[in-house]
């Protein structure tokens, strides 16, 4: 029975089930995709007393403003090209849902794929159209080609590394379907969330191709970069479209806190590329582990977490799942996310620590039920 109080609460919201982050009290987290090193002890000492001069009595203002140019400085940006901050990449699909919210509007993206893109273009009543991958995780150039022809969203999203693959795409695929939607007018936002761990960004493909590339829309987090906690995200493209969306931004949206945080990781970033370096070294020597257990594939991955597929009949993702968390150790399971993960878990790339206790504890669940 329908609660009285829910009158006026969209149906499809109600229908709807929330976004869940898995309880980790007392695990070994990986499972949300975090840089697993805190700040080295000096540079939490003084990013502790930086943020004790903060004026949190006034509403943000120049170093929003401050951080705008420091991140356009650290990536480089193009001319003719504009900035805008968002709180999380999450804050910013919503924005670009609802300002590409017209008439018969639809948003596309392959799957398996970041479930944002889907549940953004819901909650602003965007039709979303999902394209399966290859089963070899790649980009079904034909079926989006089609689809795009046949739908014309307003937006394409392509993650790159994609999540929860870990995998980089064809880059002359892409550029065939930017080229398709460009034609109408469309916009393809590349989301390189996992940056920091990736061999390639698109961004030198704007920087060399940028007629090509006026419609394209590049959308980083530093979650990943080592400030999950902080909440900042940001999207780089033409100025005319960036100032566009930004009209829709909040107003005071990232906080003073979260600034100074993120201008301070830029003035440091030397320390979190040494923690990204060694993510990657990590990711390597996981991979070479798992490969080396029955019953289990590791997919290659260009981000801090892996795909692994467990392929033993009667040894599904879910019993695997299950006797890590006994162990306490904490991974996503996204066997049921889409057909083409079954068997499937993600694991966050860890600590040296935390990695080696996880391999242990797969050599222990798969030696036992061999």
């Amino acid at each position: 029975m329908t609660s009285p109080f829910l009158k006026f609460i969209r149906k499809d919201v109600q229908s709807m089930h929330a976004y869940t982050v898995q309880s980790s009290a007392g695990m070994i987290k990986l499972d949300a995709m975090e840089n697993p090193f805190p700040l080295p002890a000096s540079l939490q000492q003084a990013l502790g007393e930086r943020l004790g001069q903060v004026a949190i009595n006034r509403y943000p203002g120049q170093r929003v403003e401050d951080l705008k140019t420091a991140l356009s400085q650290h990536i480089q940006m193009p001319k003719n090209h504009a900035l805008m901050l968002g709180n999380g990449s999450d804050e910013l699909i919503s924005l670009l849902a609802m300002a590409c919210n017209i008439p018969e509007a639809k948003i596309l993206a392959p799957e398996p794929g970041f479930v944002m893109y889907a549940m953004s273009a819901q909650f602003h009543g965007v039709f979303y159209v999902g394209v399966p991958l290859t089963p070899a995780f790649e980009l079904d150039e034909v079926a989006m080609t089609q689809a795009i022809v046949q739908h014309q969203p307003v937006i394409v999203y392509l993650a790159y590394p994609n999540n929860p693959t870990a995998n980089l795409w064809d880059a002359a695929v892409m550029r065939r379907l930017i080229a398709h939607v460009s034609a109408y007018g469309g916009f393809v936002v590349i989301d390189e969330a996992y940056q920091p761990f990736s061999s390639r960004t698109w961004m030198d493909e704007i920087k060399q191709h940028p007629q090509a590339n006026q419609q394209v829309l590049l959308m980083r987090t530093l979650s990943k970069f080592g400030l999950a906690g902080v909440r900042l995200g940001y999207m780089c493209g033409h100025a005319d479209i960036i100032h566009q969306i930004d009209k829709l931004r909040p107003p005071y949206n990232i906080s003073v806190l979260n600034s100074e945080c993120a201008l301070f990781a830029l003035e440091n970033q030397t320390a979190f590329a040494e923690q990204a370096k060694l993510i990657c070294d990590e990711r390597q020597k996981l991979i070479d582990a798992i490969q080396k257990l029955s019953h289990a594939k590791a997919y290659p991955s260009q981000a801090n977490m892996i795909l692994v597929r467990f392929s033993k009949d009667g040894l599904q993702a879910q019993s695997v799942f299950e006797q890590l968390q006994s162990q306490r150790i904490l991974v996503k399971n996204v066997s049921k996310m889409h057909p083409l993960l079954l068997g499937c878990l993600r694991l966050t790339v860890g600590t040296p620590s935390e990695n080696a206790q996880l391999i242990q504890a797969l050599q222990y669940i798969l030696g036992a039920s061999s």
